[in-house]
């Protein structure tokens, strides 16, 4: 029979704050750093459309690495600490993050880029005044995934992390290693919660950076 303790839990609070605290920095870094690179990669591929091809291929590649296979590859190198985790969790973000990103862009209506260009807009005026705002919807489909998605495998990372990093996860794989049901649980759900709750932010962020999606949704 599954027991939790929850006088256990009240009274390691600072435990638990310190290792959602984690879990967060673990998550915002890779984003972060993930969507920096898949934009720019976004812009080239509007410029350059062959590129389409081979940087899908290669974040794809790199998106079929096992997690534990790409941490502990990393040991050697980084040793055990953040940087073994962020690494491949960058990594994991690009396909993702750079697929949502092109196709947000090309959505952008060919009549729209024309009238920009009409009205003497530069190409980097048109690109963050035009074709960003309208492409967001789609772009942000796609961090909502990647940051879920990213949550799940920072807890996956504590296996290689130990107690060093890994965030909500440790408590998992320390509660595997000595029968404690309440670590065990404290773990899962912690990282569940904290799934639907940067979901239901980022969905908040979206709806306040396209406030004409609504206007579109009520008339509609």
């Amino acid at each position: 029979m599954i027991e939790i303790r929850w006088d256990w839990i009240a009274g390691h609070l600072d435990d638990v704050a310190e290792k959602t605290w984690q879990h967060l920095q673990m998550l915002v870094i890779p984003m972060v750093a993930g969507f920096a690179i898949a934009f720019v990669l976004a812009v080239l591929a509007m410029r350059r459309p062959g590129t389409i091809g081979p940087v899908t291929a290669m974040t794809g590649l790199l998106y079929t690495i096992p997690s534990l296979a790409a941490f502990a590859v990393l040991v050697p190198i980084t040793g055990l600490t953040l940087w073994t985790a962020i690494i491949p969790l960058t990594t994991y973000t690009l396909l993702i993050l750079y697929v949502n990103t092109v196709a947000g862009l090309r959505s952008v209506p060919t009549e729209v880029n024309e009238a920009a260009d009409a009205m003497g807009y530069t190409r980097s005026a048109r690109l963050f005044r035009i074709q960003l705002p309208l492409a967001l919807p789609l772009i942000m489909a796609g961090v909502r995934v990647a940051a879920v998605t990213t949550i799940g495998l920072v807890t996956v990372s504590a296996i290689v992390g130990g107690n060093r990093f890994g965030g909500l996860g440790q408590f998992i794989t320390e509660g595997l290693q000595t029968d404690f049901d309440t670590k065990i649980y404290l773990g899962a759900m912690g990282s569940v919660v904290l799934a639907f709750v940067v979901d239901g932010l980022l969905v908040g962020l979206q709806r306040l950076l396209t406030p004409w999606t609504r206007a579109q949704a009520e008339r509609a």
